[in-house]
């Protein structure tokens, strides 16, 4: 955390703090004039923190860049081929949500380190209201991002998979969005990154620390799949698959073969939704219930 970072966020919650007698008069309009003034405060942070665009920009570069290595090196020279190409070209999204569950889970945490929280919750004192901004906030952020990178990777994919023997004469479709197959591909895997950070938020608001959370992020997302895969029972190594939120979220981006996955496209974001609705309603439940 910088040296800065009190006095960058110290500026909208203050301003907002200062609107009347113990920050409330900015919800003399009514719930929703609160809501307006807490979104515009955490759109003010968020934008003026200086780690803000580095991370949102190095989310679009690795998802980009390992999307396109993916595409490049996975070949298919037969008819038998199995692999899908359109989530080749998609593999990038692996190493780019984790930028994005930093960016979520220090979005909460760095006002908590800087000791800003006290004054966000003068400024905002629902902390529904408060946690909802940020939300909000949070995932049209990310959505935006995520729409730069998935369709970066897409053209990458787009370039690369007709010289690796994915063409029509080998039974595969272009990888472009003029096939609905990849418009759910490339639209559920936006979504898999706002649900990425609404994980890492929920569990930010839940402990609190920086470090703690992104390591039981970073856990879930990629120390889940690493255990199924070790575990000697297929049954639990599917049970694994379908309920780890990776692995069930990924399946989003499946255009081939889906009969043979653990679980359906839909079915595995849905799973993921789950984790990440689960993880908001316990940082919710917290913050509302114990002291900043």
């Amino acid at each position: 955390m910088s040296a800065g970072r009190p006095a960058q966020l110290a500026g909208p919650a203050a301003a907002l703090a200062a609107a009347g007698p113990a920050g409330r008069p900015a919800l003399t309009g009514g719930w929703l004039a609160g809501l307006w003034a807490a979104l515009h405060a955490e759109w003010t942070k968020l934008r003026t923190v200086p780690s803000t665009p580095w991370l949102l920009a190095t989310t679009v570069v690795l998802t980009v860049a390992g999307s396109a290595i993916a595409a490049s090196v996975v070949k298919c020279a037969a008819t038998a081929c199995s692999a899908d190409p359109v989530k080749n070209s998609l593999t990038g999204v692996m190493l780019g949500q984790a930028t994005i569950a930093v960016l979520a889970v220090m979005m909460l945490t760095g006002e908590y380190s800087s000791g800003m929280m006290r004054t966000t919750l003068t400024a905002v004192p629902r902390r529904t209201t408060m946690l909802a901004a940020k939300a909000a906030v949070l995932t049209g952020t990310v959505l935006v991002t995520a729409a730069v990178a998935v369709l970066g990777s897409l053209l990458a994919g787009q370039f690369f998979t007709p010289e690796n023997g994915f063409t029509a004469a080998h039974g595969f479709l272009p990888v472009t969005l003029a096939h609905a197959p990849v418009v759910r591909a490339a639209a559920g895997t936006v979504l898999y990154f706002a649900l990425i950070a609404l994980l890492s938020l929920g569990l930010a608001a839940a402990v609190r620390d920086s470090a703690v959370a992104i390591t039981v992020v970073l856990g879930l997302l990629y120390v889940l799949p690493i255990i199924g895969g070790l575990l000697l029972s297929p049954v639990w190594a599917r049970r694994f698959d379908r309920y780890s939120p990776m692995n069930a979220g990924l399946a989003i981006q499946a255009t081939r073969n889906l009969g043979k996955l653990p679980i359906g496209p839909w079915e595995g974001l849905g799973v993921l939704a789950c984790w990440a609705g689960a993880a908001m309603l316990a940082g919710w439940l917290l913050l509302r219930y114990r002291d900043a």
